[in-house]
């Protein structure tokens, strides 16, 4: 039997993958031409990677993908980038500072996760095989990528 606990949590962080592979594309598509647009593109491709070992966990730990947590996640992506357009409706600083952030945001998320697994693998064969230390490199790697594009933005943005 699956253990509960285990694929509510994997499929919160598949969840938030949706959102964050959503939130990139429309960045991708706003930005196009721009060092933004790169990051978001780059970003993509590695959150995409992320998200097959996580669905590779969802399968090992006999859970579903649970598609009201997806159809949820990708209806709050739209509210937020609703939110960001009343904010910044030319699409500006603020706009690309809080898309950065909230992408930042997943990241440490996401690194969170695999720091989680990783001590739960001790005792759970399920999630066993993933090379955690790697994906944590990864997660800090995609941290570092987006950090400077994201004080950019909030130098932009807030300073007077």
């Amino acid at each position: 039997m699956a253990n509960t606990h285990l694929g509510t949590y994997l499929n919160d962080h598949l969840a938030g993958s949706t959102a964050a592979l959503e939130l990139l594309t429309h960045l991708a598509q706003a930005y196009a031409g721009s060092e933004i647009a790169r990051l978001a593109e780059g970003l993509h491709a590695d959150i995409s990677a992320d998200r097959r070992v996580l669905e590779g966990l969802v399968a090992r730990a006999g859970a579903a993908e649970s598609a009201v947590r997806k159809a949820s996640s990708w209806l709050m992506e739209k509210l937020a980038r609703l939110k960001l357009r009343m904010d910044d409706p030319g699409g500006g600083a603020l706009h690309a500072l809080e898309a950065l952030e909230a992408i930042s945001l997943g990241i440490e998320g996401k690194a969170s996760l695999w720091r989680n697994l990783q001590a739960a693998a001790e005792g759970t064969d399920a999630l066993r095989g993933p090379d955690y230390a790697l994906l944590l490199r990864r997660a800090g790697e995609q941290r570092d990528r987006i950090e400077p594009l994201k004080l950019e933005a909030a130098r932009r943005a807030l300073a007077a």
